[in-house]
């Protein structure tokens, strides 16, 4: 009878074989900003803070004056992002003898559904973060008009000085069909790309406007939201692997980190496997800066404002804020001009209800 060979698997490897999967699970997470642990490790409360650049007004100073006034000094402050981990996702597996010799074919095999499993969970946490964000402009209506709704939604992000760099429109189902089925918009021949290597790559519809169009089943169907990637952050993080454990490791790859951990339990003869990951999410306000035209100066908002994404849909109505609003005054978005599939209106036309 052959001796039987027992393969040396490296823990190491397969985790990062494991975390390299949970990276191609992904869709909405991996349109965040994403950033690991490491640096913030020791912060209290659970809670890391990220830098934001701050801002300073710029002054002039009159040529060839008399030199009676002194320039203005102002003071520079950077605003600190906090983003407070929110939960540990993890996937947790009994094995017992049986079903390692005779049902799996390695570990591998089995860290296949853990990660989708974990990868589920992040998901839904960044889909949880990016509905129940209270968003500053809605286009509605935008299936009237796909075309003119998407220059719309890149002429407000103008408008609020988002970046235009990474800029993502992340569409529901009904939203893509009517986006495929719009003739001006011509994505239905960018579908079923053979090149197709991961979840957001096949989610991948192409570029429209600036945007990058990714298609997500978790999002409200009729629903679309245009943003830039540094709107959200995305904080990950690979707990320490114990001591206490043979058989563990951690990896990250790409700003996103996983542990996994292996025992065995001699009193029921099983194995116990853990995939696990610490995150945290949250979105970035802003404070904004415009020019008041009336008075021929420059305006620093007083508070934090989100802008750096809205949403759209394919039927209600549209909302953008109040022309009073402080928002509206610095950017000049406001309900006094809001977007219909047939031209700008009021917020309050009886055409625009």
């Amino acid at each position: 009878m052959p001796t039987p060979q027992h393969q040396v698997v490296k823990p190491q490897k397969l985790a990062a074989t494991a975390v390299g999967m949970l990276e191609q699970e992904l869709i909405v997470p991996r349109l965040f900003r994403r950033e690991g642990i490491d640096q913030f490790k020791g912060a209290e409360n659970d809670t890391v803070n990220m830098t934001v650049e701050g801002i300073l007004p710029f002054r002039e100073y009159a040529f060839r004056n008399d030199r009676s006034s002194p320039i203005e000094f102002d003071v520079y402050s950077e605003r600190k992002i906090a983003v407070s981990f929110g939960g540990n996702v993890y996937s947790a597996v009994k094995v017992t003898d049986e079903q390692y010799d005779f049902d799996l074919d390695g570990w591998s095999k089995l860290l296949r559904p853990q990660v989708k499993a974990v990868a589920r969970g992040l998901q839904r946490r960044a889909v949880n973060t990016l509905t129940g964000q209270s968003y500053a402009v809605t286009i509605g209506n935008a299936q009237a008009n796909l075309r003119g709704a998407l220059i719309e939604a890149r002429r407000v992000l103008n408008k609020f000085n988002v970046p235009d760099g990474d800029r993502y429109l992340l569409v529901g189902t009904e939203f893509e069909s009517a986006l495929l089925n719009d003739d001006k918009m011509n994505l239905a021949q960018n579908v079923g790309d053979g090149a197709a290597e991961s979840a957001l790559r096949t989610a991948t519809l192409g570029d429209r406007y600036g945007f990058r169009i990714v298609v997500d089943q978790t999002i409200p169907a009729d629903c679309a939201y245009a943003f830039a990637s540094s709107a959200f952050v995305f904080v990950t993080g690979a707990p320490a692997v114990p001591q206490s454990v043979p058989f563990g490791a951690t990896q990250s790859f790409e700003g996103i980190a996983a542990r996994w951990v292996r025992d065995y339990d001699p009193t029921y003869m099983q194995d116990r496997s853990v995939v696990n990951t610490y995150a945290g999410f949250r979105s970035v306000t802003d404070i904004l800066v415009g020019w008041d035209n009336a008075n021929n100066k420059e305006v620093i908002s007083s508070g934090e404002h989100f802008v750096r994404g809205i949403k759209l849909h394919l039927d209600a109505k549209s909302d953008y804020p109040a022309a009073a609003s402080e928002l509206a005054t610095i950017t000049g978005i406001s309900d006094a001009k809001v977007w219909t599939p047939t031209g700008y209106k009021a917020e309050a036309d009886p055409a625009n209800a």
